[in-house]
């Protein structure tokens, strides 16, 4: 058996994991690029021949997870695509909507290099187009958790709840050779304890190999009821200063998570009673997704549910779905609060957004997701004196903020909680997902706490399992 780093390695995005066994080839994740500096692996031919691969599995519908399946399709796969029935609709939204963002802003790129009189560093056409997007969706294939199935002849596969959006999973495969069975474990993306919305991640007994995500290996969240409490401090000093408060975010499980939130505060009257704009279609659609699985929720959000009262509706809640409603937000006085993707300022409409605000300092920036390197968030959430949004330069006035107890991402102590729940294994412990830094001092506690082989596997390693 072979494990291949296709991605997300010594680096956070662009998950990819080639698993090869005597008759199987199966891909786990195949996801997209999102930092600056890895943006031209987007566009490189794949790692391995495409059409070589029998199956895919989805750990979950984020991007930097699922977003290069248009891309794969294209260049000759043909096999299934296995992962959760919300996964399933959450991916197709996803790539629709990365898509139609591509389009756009090729189309944009195309039009300012001409007026600029400038040669561009990437090609003005889109990575893949809606109609490309479309042809990844036949290939969906629907599997609830704990079910069996089987992405090659030997090869067991079962998938589990990693609690870090809705139907997000840790993928187990149990590999048969001569005549031994080994399982290795790829944790996806782990949830948080405790969470308001979702399970905690399920923790498993036994493991030969585990590869483990590190985005957080070397922090520690605040708790929850501490991100709400300063979530709502931020709210009302926003409105006492005049200004609105916008807030970029992922329009899968964190829109809906603030909804969530703004609701609680609201009907506790911890915050004024301000309009909350969730101007992202996807985030729309996704919302819906939520309501229709209820039961991949925890209890207590899935009993509301059921019951006719959904917790991501309240009504000071406005959804926008067109682009004449969105720069309608950008005429009105007062404060309001403005949801809106991407969650790393990346694209979207959360870019209009921050040029009509970010020169305002009575307005709010507020981050409550990881921003990767080399994004837009990331470079805001540094506070520089100006940056560039949609080929202007615009000065940093507004007040920058950031939450992380509001993470869906487990931080360092809820990662080795998960590890620790192995009372077998693993052996061999490969960390992904994690800045250098991050990783490496990540490696040095899971080294002091594990008896397993902790390895940071760089791009295209090959392992011999």
């Amino acid at each position: 058996m072979k494990l291949k780093f296709l991605g997300a390695a010594e680096n956070v995005t662009g998950s990819s994991f080639l698993v090869e066994t005597e008759k199987s080839r199966i891909l786990v994740d195949c996801g997209l690029y999102q930092e600056r500096e890895y943006l031209s692996r987007n566009w490189e031919p794949f790692p391995v021949r495409p059409e070589s691969i029998d199956n895919v599995i989805l750990t979950h519908g984020h991007l930097d997870h699922c977003g290069y399946l248009p891309k794969l399709v294209q260049a000759g796969f043909q096999g299934k695509i296995f992962c959760t029935p919300p996964t399933a609709e959450i991916t197709e939204i996803i790539l629709l909507d990365a898509a139609k963002l591509q389009e756009e802003d090729a189309e944009k790129k195309k039009k300012r290099h001409r007026q600029e009189g400038r040669m561009p560093f990437y090609p003005e056409v889109p990575l893949y187009t809606r109609e490309q997007a479309r042809t990844v969706f036949p290939q969906l294939t629907p599997v609830p958790y704990q079910q069996e199935f089987y992405p090659g002849p030997d090869v067991t596969a079962c998938l589990y709840d990693a609690g870090h959006i809705l139907g997000a999973a840790i993928v187990e495969l149990i590999i048969r050779e001569n005549a031994q069975a080994k399982k290795l474990i790829f944790s996806g993306d782990i949830g948080r304890q405790n969470q308001p919305v979702l399970c905690p991640p399920t923790r498993l007994e036994s493991v030969d190999y585990v590869v483990l995500e590190s985005t957080y290996g070397n922090r520690q969240h605040e708790n929850y009821t501490a991100g709400v409490d300063r979530l709502a401090q931020i709210i009302r000093e926003t409105q006492a200063a005049g200004g609105n408060l916008v807030i970029p975010a992922f329009a899968v499980e964190r829109s809906q998570e603030l909804i969530f939130y703004f609701n609680q505060l609201l009907q506790n009257n911890q915050i004024p009673h301000l309009v909350v704009f969730l101007d992202s279609p996807m985030a729309i659609d996704v919302t819906e997704i939520f309501n229709r699985y209820s039961d991949y929720c925890c209890e207590e959000i899935k009993n509301l549910i059921k019951s006719g009262h959904s917790p991501f509706d309240f009504p000071l809640l406005k959804t926008t779905r067109s682009v004449a409603e969105s720069k309608a937000i950008n005429h009105l006085k007062g404060t309001s609060i403005i949801i809106a993707g991407s969650g790393m300022c990346t694209g979207g409409r959360i870019k209009h957004h921050l040029v009509t605000n970010i020169t305002r300092p009575e307005s709010t920036i507020l981050f409550v997701g990881y921003q990767a390197q080399g994004t837009l968030g990331r470079e805001i959430l540094s506070k520089p004196e100006q940056v560039r949004i949609l080929g202007q330069q615009y000065p940093v006035l507004a007040r920058i903020e950031k939450i992380n107890g509001l993470s869906v991402h487990a931080d360092q102590t809820e990662l080795l909680h998960w590890l620790a729940g192995f009372q077998k294994g693993p052996q061999k412990i490969f960390l992904v997902h994690g800045e250098k830094e991050v990783i490496f001092d990540f490696a040095r506690v899971v080294g002091s706490k594990s008896a397993g082989q902790v390895t940071i596997p760089k791009y295209l390693q090959e392992f011999i399992l």
